[in-house]
């Protein structure tokens, strides 16, 4: 399996563009937002020093920016939104 590309959704395949590569997680984590009034639930499936994959139910309430705190880490980070399918977002650490 070559490790150094992706697959489109339309199936072809090109190069990867992660500056680095992503590790695998499944840890649960929690978005907050609006000045910490507002807040949703996730799960990280992957994670690198600079983003992360995040699954949700949907991605509609979703905010761009937000403050993530993954379980078990000291700190929350703030995160954008680089991209987001119906229940995934794919998130740059800022």
């Amino acid at each position: 399996m070559d490790t150094n590309r992706s697959i489109g959704p339309d199936g072809t395949t090109f190069d990867e563009r992660r500056r680095e590569p992503r590790r695998r997680a499944l840890k649960g984590a929690v978005l907050s937002f609006n000045k910490g009034f507002g807040a949703m639930e996730c799960v990280v499936r992957n994670q690198s020093e600079n983003g992360a994959l995040l699954a949700f139910g949907d991605t509609l309430a979703v905010p761009a920016f937000f403050d993530l705190t993954v379980n078990g880490a000291p700190v929350a980070r703030t995160a954008q939104v680089r991209w987001r399918s119906r229940t995934t977002a794919g998130v740059e650490f800022v």
